[in-house]
């Protein structure tokens, strides 16, 4: 994987500082004594720029290039981490979140699109592999800076800034061919909804849990008494159980019914999650926990893909991977809002209650959904690895080996055949029109 280095570097320093930088604003915040309330919504408002921002950074990639957009969407990234330190006002924290979700998906679009392109069946894989690897470890290593810094202040904002400051200098000065520009993808997850309905439940129910872990969790931690080291050991052995579970789940998941696992998975998610809502959150039983924690809440996403990859087409793939991610996007955003009320009115040990609540509602919906719907095609190939949060854009959906070269360029060309089709009805019926009313002023009165 050298040809992609610097692409990997690039994205090992982004995911590592806007990693860190989550949980920092989510430490200051409850250090300062911000409501709850106000902490979550900055995780909603984060992903709710990473929705808005793909159609935005397709615009964007395609009038200037990736390069010149990588570098704007970097700039405005930098510009609002520095912009944290200049007020503590929390109005302007959640306009500063959407714009740093915007930057990332732009950069996010633009790197995956240029895999995407300079990778074939043979090593496509491997590549998407290599990248989400990078990006757990960037969640690690982001988490692991935070240990070093005891007292929450500026300096860690600065430590963010130069971590995407530097993710921009690999891909800025490498030799590889720039990709061509971008082709949209056209999505609807309401046309999936009877389709894949197991899947898009699960996801929904994995971005809850999953984004209210990374937004709300080092509050829950902070609250619990925990050092600084202690916190970011929690959140970093949480990402690494995550990491350490995907080759065994892949496995277990071409000999089981996934739709088995993932009623599995929200059974152990609800007893965990239950533990750490229960039991005095003492540090070494909570790092226990948490890594059992990981082990079945960052495997949702990839199950819940391959039980959709198994219900559909290989033309309908990259709709499905993308309508997933959007589905997560939409979980994330709701989850992280929702539970942090209930953290505001019942203390911080109503993170992992309503966790719990989750898996059980997940389960009792699973249960429902299978019950009724024919019994899913098993195939050896459909599970892959995939990172627990949104670190990556729609373009991801095209990095699936699962997916083909040949059927990837159609799916994404479909949005421009589409509006090239009606732009020729549009023109053809305005010529239409013209002739007649020609025809009708060459016709002589009676």
């Amino acid at each position: 994987m050298r040809a992609f280095f610097s692409l990997y570097t690039t994205n090992l320093f982004l995911v590592g500082g806007t990693g860190l930088l989550t949980t920092y604003l989510a430490l200051y915040l409850g250090k300062q004594g911000v409501s709850t309330f106000w902490i979550g919504m900055l995780t909603s408002f984060y992903y709710l720029g990473l929705m808005l921002g793909a159609k935005i950074a397709y615009h964007f990639i395609r009038s200037v290039g990736h390069i010149r957009t990588f570098s704007a969407s970097t700039a405005v990234v930098i510009a609002c981490i520095a912009a944290h330190g200049v007020s503590d006002n929390v109005y302007l924290w959640l306009v500063l979140r959407v714009l740093v979700g915007l930057g990332m998906m732009s950069n996010y679009m633009v790197l995956e699109s240029w895999l995407n392109e300079q990778s074939d069946q043979d090593n496509r894989g491997r590549v998407f592999s290599f990248y989400m690897i990078t990006s757990y470890l960037g969640m690690v290593a982001g988490q692991f800076a935070l240990s070093h810094f005891t007292e929450l202040d500026s300096a860690v904002l600065f430590l963010v800034c130069m971590a995407v400051a530097i993710g921009l200098v690999p891909i800025s000065i490498t030799r590889r061919i720039h990709p061509k520009p971008l082709k949209p993808i056209k999505v609807s997850i309401f046309s999936f909804v009877r389709v894949i309905p197991q899947s898009l439940t699960a996801i929904l129910c994995a971005g809850m849990i999953n984004g209210s872990f990374y937004g709300l969790s080092p509050l829950f931690a902070s609250k619990a008494g925990f050092s600084a080291e202690d916190i970011a050991f929690f959140m970093s052995i949480t990402v690494v159980a995550g990491l350490l579970a995907q080759w065994p789940m892949g496995i277990l998941s071409d000999k089981i019914r996934r739709s088995l696992l993932l009623r599995t998975n929200a059974v152990f998610i609800c007893l965990v999650s239950l533990a750490l809502f229960i039991l005095p959150t003492e540090p070494t039983l909570a790092f226990a926990l948490t890594f059992v924690f990981g082990l079945f809440a960052f495997t949702l996403y990839p199950l819940a893909s391959a039980l959709a990859n198994s219900r559909v087409s290989d033309e309908e793939r990259v709709g499905v991977s993308s309508a997933l991610l959007i589905a997560f996007g939409v979980g994330a955003g709701i989850g992280s809002a929702v539970i942090a009320q209930l953290m505001t009115y019942f203390g911080h040990e109503a993170l992992y209650g309503a966790m719990s609540g989750l898996a059980i509602i997940m389960f009792v919906s699973l249960a429902y959904i299978n019950s009724r719907q024919k019994v899913e095609i098993m195939e050896p190939d459909d599970y892959v690895v995939s990172a627990s949060d949104i670190t990556n854009s729609p373009l991801a959906a095209t990095l699936d080996p699962r997916i083909d070269e040949e059927t990837a360029q159609e799916q994404l060309l479909i949005v421009d055949d589409d509006e090239q089709q009606l732009q020729e009805e549009a023109q053809q019926i305005e010529g239409g029109d013209s002739r007649k009313k020609q025809g009708d002023s060459e016709t002589p009165s009676r």
